[in-house]
């Protein structure tokens, strides 16, 4: 077997793999970068979790069921008569894999197009060669590989319960979850996180009995407390009935379902059956098969890769960015890595402000935020002043007919710049865009409050959470 050798391999083609080997490649190197992803008909499906079992197939079933509740609930408020609605989920699942093929297809597109080698296989290292490492490619057709630099950028996997193994029949991941063939009847879900409350939406929706156990006392804990009461508000009266503080005892599983055996928050032993069991209790790096131990790095012990603040691993030459290292598990996170990293090993200064990294939830209100909760600085001393203004006293929120929620922002008491916005409302996750460009940019709320917003528009709730911070908002 003959060893090809490149400046630069890329293990993963996820956001941060496939991010990072296009923009080695335009930097002017040689890379690859290998991927064991695969289609059901075998073909290479580039873009890992967030492309094939992830942010875009979960998109497409978060539309397509809010196309659905539009129609069954809000069509007539504008005048249109539909009649008996029914729901093809074939179809539906059909149209959610079509919205994933073109994702892989433009990747592997965008590799040609910028003159990246892709090998389509499981990539393990070897041994350290003089000037680099080896990779072995094990697929349909095995490939030895040599690379001066590495970037592994394998991503994660989903956290099962210890002792109920993911089935993908009752038992769910994320994986499994995007692929029920119909309707459950009763759906539970453990987890309130971002995969457990959109996943369920989606099936709610589409008229599943939905059921979220959290083991945490309080509803999303990570974002600012106004914004997670709002949103714990508005899902209640969706029907996606949301129990805090509980602990799983036992799930047992059969043919036709699942029976959740858990104490419930007042200490009291209770009992969920349902037809579907969605797991959302977090993901673990994934590093199966890489056998980073044949080169020496080090890995913690979540089993995460360990990287310094520049993505640098324990052996000079090897870096690791995304989901398989400290930080938040975001698709954008890696590629923002990914595109550092790059540039790093151009010899140039890569950045990456995980003080401005927008956190983003696709539900009904979308949550979104970014920088600091009023809970973190509080805790931290901190002297602030904060703002908020209502999607209800915006005309473009009441002519889409979506009035749900608020944007929050948090500016330093003494200088004005802002520390942190936070949104619950129509179209939160474009929203937040300015938030983090004014972030980035050390604005101040007054320098959001002085700029010209088109009207109307969802962003004036912007501009007026802006004024608020200083008691002069203008339309509420």
């Amino acid at each position: 077997m003959s060893t090809t050798s490149f400046d630069l391999i890329v293990i993963g083609a996820g956001p941060g793999g496939y991010i990072a080997a296009i923009r080695a490649a335009q930097l002017g190197m040689s890379v690859a970068c290998v991927d064991a992803w695969k289609t059901q008909d075998g073909k290479p499906a580039p873009g890992g979790t967030c492309t094939n079992v992830g942010c875009i197939p979960s998109k497409a079933l978060l539309q397509s069921s809010e196309h659905f509740e539009h129609a069954r609930e809000h069509f007539a408020e504008h005048g249109i008569s539909t009649g008996k609605l029914s729901m093809d989920v074939a179809r539906m699942l059909a149209r959610k894999a079509e919205v994933v093929k073109q994702n892989n297809e433009g990747i592997l597109y965008l590799f040609k197009k910028n003159k990246v080698s892709f090998f389509n296989g499981l990539a393990s290292f070897t041994k350290a060669v003089e000037g680099g490492f080896e990779i072995q490619v094990s697929g349909d057709k095995p490939e030895a590989l040599t690379g001066k630099q590495i970037i592994i950028a394998t991503g994660s996997s989903p956290r099962a319960l210890p002792g109920v193994p993911f089935d993908e029949n009752i038992v769910l991941s994320n994986d499994g979850a995007l692929d029920i063939a119909s309707v459950p009847k009763k759906l539970g879900v453990i987890g309130s996180g971002v995969i457990g409350l959109e996943l369920g939406s989606v099936w709610r929706r589409l008229g599943a009995d939905v059921t979220v156990l959290e083991g945490m006392p309080a509803f999303l804990p990570a974002a600012d407390e106004a914004i997670a009461k709002e949103a714990k508000k508005a899902f209640d009266k969706q029907g996606l009935k949301i129990e805090l503080g509980v602990k799983v005892e036992e799930v047992k599983t059969s043919k036709s379902g699942a029976t959740i055996q858990y104490t419930d928050a007042k200490g009291l032993a209770q009992s969920l059956k349902v037809d579907k069991l969605i797991v959302s209790i977090g993901r673990v790096p994934h590093t199966e098969g890489l056998k980073p131990e044949a080169v020496g790095v080090q890995l913690d012990e979540r089993g995460a890769i360990v990287v310094d603040g520049d993505c640098r691993t324990s052996v000079p030459g090897i870096w690791a960015v995304g989901d398989v290292v400290r930080g938040p598990m975001l698709a954008h996170k890696a590629e923002e890595e990914g595109v550092a990293v790059a540039e790093r090993i151009a010899g140039q200064h890569g950045h990456v402000n995980f003080d401005t990294i927008p956190y983003v939830i696709y539900t009904s209100p979308e949550i979104s935020w970014v920088g600091k909760t009023e809970q973190q600085l509080k805790a931290d001393g901190v002297a602030y002043k904060a703002g908020s203004f209502p999607f209800l006293a915006n005309g473009r929120a009441r002519a889409l007919g979506d009035t749900t929620g608020l944007v929050k922002i948090i500016a330093d008491a003494k200088s004005d710049e802002i520390l942190g916005v936070h949104i619950v409302g129509p179209q939160a996750s474009e929203l937040i865009a300015e938030a983090v460009m004014a972030m980035e940019f050390k604005a101040s709320a007054e320098d959001i409050a002085r700029i010209c917003h088109a009207h109307p528009t969802l962003s004036e709730v912007t501009k007026e959470a802006a004024l608020a911070v200083d008691k002069r908002a203008l339309n509420f």
